[in-house]
């Protein structure tokens, strides 16, 4: 006789969205010299862990800035350690007048919650929580579960460092990230490297332009060099089949005073935004970077410094890992098919967890791939508790040792 699939836990949906409501009606904007970020959301996310009777740490990584880390036993004996993670900073709204709703009344219309973080990534963390729940009241199971709410993700990850650090980082065997990624299970995440080049020339008066060696010119010979580094990083380590190829992006391009019209400065700034894929040398393509930007001011006078301002590698797990066929088993319990495999165009969380604690990471959450950091930003209603329901499936899967 066949065995009858398991069900999947009971999430308390309602619960969930309501959730994540609350938690985008929070305005917390990862900025520059703010008083406290994460701070309120964090205190929400606190009182519904003490009122599910979980216990948790918070640990301020910086000043407003607070890890809150819970563990949830399983109580049906021994057994491997799942974590699930998200963070509740968002990057700004901009213009509010650019929106079409208030991007802070986590508005539900036409089916959708709208509102800045609504899915990057305020309903991931909320489905996530609200999954473990499902999980605990559906009775005992092996080992335990970490839900992990981290700061600072859109900055420099602060909070996934200090994790990594930690010793409760050495129990964890794999780590499901909900970050949205519109149905895929994202196997791979593209590294990220920021690259800051100082341009440093001569100053003078715009109309004796023979005196001046101008970091302006020199400027724009570097982003021409850096069009043929892309070009080379694309022959030297090709086309990954989910994460695409390598991007070498100018981002920033400063130079002189819009006030001072007459004057050629004597300093700029290049700023560089480099997205590479599984198998990239980054120590190679720094190089290349340099040097190539120091070849082309050179031939106008000018020297270049170069200042690595943030290095993340590209991640990857094996499509067979556990906690991948964790996921794909209860996305199919839940949808009646198989996810498609993909890749995080930029780098998450999960990034860091692998990168300094050498954790299993893979990617799947609530919310458009391409919607994060738009105005108009929002979540389906729906995939608030589908994802709750894949995650608590996947969860009790990966515990009990279905994916091995």
């Amino acid at each position: 006789m066949a065995t009858a699939p398991p069900t999947v836990p009971a999430v308390d949906i309602d619960a969930a969205v309501a959730f994540t409501q609350d938690l985008v009606r929070l305005r917390t904007v990862n900025a520059a010299g703010a008083a406290e970020v994460e701070r309120p959301a964090a205190l929400l996310v606190q009182r519904l862990f003490t009122a599910f009777g979980w216990t948790y740490d918070v640990v301020e990584v910086a000043p407003g800035r607070p890890n809150t880390v819970a563990v949830v036993e399983g109580g049906g004996g021994e057994g491997p350690t799942l974590m699930f993670e998200g963070h509740i900073d968002v990057v700004t709204e901009g213009d509010p007048a650019d929106w079409s709703v208030d991007p802070y009344a986590a508005l539900i219309r036409d089916g959708r919650l709208w509102g800045r973080g609504a899915a990057d990534m305020k309903s991931g963390v909320a489905a996530m929580i609200y999954a473990v729940r499902a999980l605990q009241l559906a009775g005992p199971f092996p080992g335990r579960i970490v839900v992990g709410v981290l700061c600072d993700e859109e900055g420099l990850m602060l909070g996934a460092k200090a994790f990594a650090a930690s010793p409760l980082a050495r129990s964890v065997d794999a780590v499901i990230v909900c970050e949205p990624e519109g149905y895929e299970v994202c196997t791979s995440a593209r590294g990220g490297i920021r690259l800051r080049l100082d341009l440093h020339g001569v100053m003078a008066h715009g109309a004796m332009p023979q005196e001046a060696r101008s970091p302006i010119v020199a400027g724009a010979r570097v982003v021409d060099a850096l069009a043929a580094v892309q070009t080379w990083a694309e022959e030297r380590y090709g086309t990954h089949p989910h994460a695409g190829r390598v991007t070498v992006t100018p981002t920033v391009l400063l130079g002189g005073d819009p006030d001072q019209l007459n004057v050629i400065p004597a300093h700029g700034v290049v700023g560089v935004d480099v997205r590479t894929v599984p198998g990239t040398d980054h120590t190679e393509l720094i190089d290349r970077v340099g040097k190539s930007a120091c070849e082309a001011a050179a031939a106008v006078g000018v020297d270049v410094g170069l200042t690595v301002v943030d290095d993340r590698p590209a991640v990857e797990i094996a499509e067979d890992h556990p906690v991948v066929s964790a996921l794909v088993a209860g996305h199919r319990q839940v949808h009646g098919a198989a996810p498609p495999f993909g890749a995080v165009p930029g780098t998450t969380d999960g990034t860091i967890l692998t990168r300094d604690a050498g954790l299993p990471t893979v990617v799947y959450g609530p919310g458009g791939k391409w919607i994060a950091h738009q105005k108009d930003e929002y979540v389906e209603v729906r995939e608030i508790g589908e994802y709750a329901r894949v995650y608590a499936a996947a969860a009790r899967t990966f515990l009990t040792g279905g994916a091995r």
